[in-house]
């Protein structure tokens, strides 16, 4: 009887409460739940994070006090906070996709032609998400995405009961469903929801390219990049001209006086302007990411307070990657702030960590925005944030398309081909009068080495660098490039190429604790 008046006592369903029975009852429900919570959680900060520690894309800053050892020491094991975070990360937006399916399928779809397209292109944005989530598990936690019966990740396709545990299936198992997910998507996506916050035909062919070329099928990788050349309307974004009134002058100092006075000229730069969120530019989608709401700064990860000198620097950029960036390249600019202390001595500087202290400004935040020309009595002063810490997360910019179909064409043996896609992307970073050389590729250790280094400086701080050692470090002979002074000069500054770590990320202990069916990666 006790237990009888228990179970009472839990089963009562309070007034107001949402379940799985009332919480989809038409297609409104449904795009509520969609906008609300399956695009709330679709996030890639825990990678980009942990890919800019871990390899050479960050020093440390003067206010970091290395208390803990992290990815930055190339300490990864199960207890790695990064990538525990891309693992639950991943798996709770997979969830509420299933959830979405789930509560869509008891909903009878509408009879009229225009409102079941609605109906389906809800779908087709969830699934697509779902597959890019997975491909996101498998990036980086199987050993090879190139071989479809490596060790994948977990296959989970409905909402999983309390207590349920799934082993790890092997890739061709998480492949086919990725596939299915973008068929549905290719017979039923709209071609746009909106904007370039929405996911629409130009994400799906982006992802399909990203994808693909991970996978290591390059034709149909070509296909998917070229369908976003040829039907998504954008083109690479350049820096004014040197000719330009007010534009960064041809040969600039290297320090901070000339370089504050390139404010005037970045608040109206093009490129610069796309990663302050005033204008799209080249994005073909980012993570929307508006100064209203609680939404994760990413300007955060690598200060306390503000993009620099006094925000309290807790990582500045690595110097080998900022020394990359020469010969009139706008993102020598447009990444590092004005308030840098760039010391041309830090190689042979005790103290280095406060003497040479490249302020990271591709994330400035939010702005208000300033006069166009800036007047001069402004010349010296950041633009103003609004929201000093947030910007929208780049997922995928056009650039990342010509480097696709660069490897594609090396694949096919036309190195010619690549080295033109390489030249097009520098040419569009290029603010002074000088001409870009072609680059010739005598073999492809070369050119992916030369597609690396590109994509090192253009796709910095986006989530790309550890995925791309991992996939073309051991061809092109590169692994991690980071100066002493990125650390304590008393670690090392690699890892070999073919480390551990290299391969794949760690399950984490969380799951390893939770999951009896789950199988641990190699070295950890």
């Amino acid at each position: 009887m006790s237990l009888s008046s228990c179970n009472d006592a839990l089963d009562i369903i309070q007034d107001g409460e949402l379940n799985a029975e009332n919480t989809f009852l038409n297609m409104q429900d449904m795009d509520k739940y969609l906008n609300g919570s399956v695009y709330t959680s679709l996030d890639i900060n825990s990678g980009l994070f942990f890919s800019a520690q871990l390899t050479d894309e960050l020093g440390m800053g003067p206010q970091n006090s290395e208390l803990a050892l992290s990815a930055h020491q190339f300490y990864v094991d199960v207890s790695n906070a990064g990538a525990a975070n891309i693992w639950l990360g991943n798996y709770t937006t997979i969830n509420r996709v299933n959830r979405l399916l789930e509560g869509a399928a008891k909903i009878t779809p509408p009879t009229v032609a225009a409102d079941l397209a609605k109906f389906n292109n809800i779908l087709a944005q969830a699934r697509i998400i779902r597959a890019f989530s997975y491909f996101t598990l498998s990036s980086y936690f199987s050993t090879d995405m190139k071989d479809p019966n490596a060790l994948g990740v977990m296959l989970i396709d409905h909402v999983p009961a309390l207590g349920e545990t799934v082993p790890r299936v092997n890739n061709s198992a998480i492949f086919s469903f990725i596939d299915a997910d973008i068929a549905y998507a290719e017979a039923n996506l709209a071609t746009s929801n909106g904007d370039y916050y929405r996911i629409g035909k130009n994400f799906l062919n982006a992802f399909k390219a990203r994808y693909y070329l991970y996978r290591g099928m390059y034709p149909q990788a070509k296909t998917a990049a070229q369908a976003v050349l040829d039907s998504s309307g954008l083109i690479l974004t350049s820096p004014l001209s040197s000719t330009t009134p007010g534009a960064a002058p041809g040969a600039l100092a290297q320090n901070n006086d000339a370089h504050k006075k390139l404010n005037d000229y970045l608040t109206r730069n093009p490129y610069a302007k796309m990663l302050n969120n005033t204008i799209r530019g080249e994005m073909i989608f980012a993570l929307n990411r508006p100064i209203v709401g609680a939404w994760g700064n990413i300007g955060g990860l690598f200060f306390s307070n503000s993009t620099n000198a006094n925000g309290s620097v807790l990582y500045d950029m690595g110097r080998k990657t900022f020394n990359l960036f020469v010969n009139g390249d706008i993102r020598r600019y447009a990444y590092i702030d004005p308030t840098s202390n760039i010391n041309t001595n830090y190689a042979t500087i005790t103290n280095y960590r406060a003497a040479d202290v490249l302020i990271i400004d591709k994330y400035p935040g939010r702005p208000k925005l300033m006069p166009d020309p800036v007047p001069e009595d402004q010349y010296q002063e950041k633009v103003v944030a609004q929201a000093a810490l947030r910007n929208d997360i780049p997922m995928f910019r056009l650039s990342e398309m010509y480097f696709i179909l660069a490897e594609c064409a090396v694949e096919e043996g036309n190195f010619a081909g690549a080295a033109n896609y390489i030249k097009s992307v520098r040419e569009a970073r290029n603010y002074s009068t000088s001409s870009i050389v072609l680059p010739v590729y005598a073999g492809k250790p070369q050119a992916y080495t030369d597609i690396l280094l590109e994509r090192r400086k253009d796709l910095y701080l986006e989530g790309h660098r550890y995925l791309d050692l991992k996939r073309l470090g051991a061809i092109a002979g590169v692994a991690i490039d980071r100066d002493p002074t990125d650390d304590l000069k008393t670690i090392p500054v690699t890892i070999p190429i073919d480390d551990y770590r290299m391969r794949s990320l760690p399950i984490p202990l969380a799951e390893i604790q939770g999951n009896p069916t789950i199988q641990q990666n190699p070295g950890y």
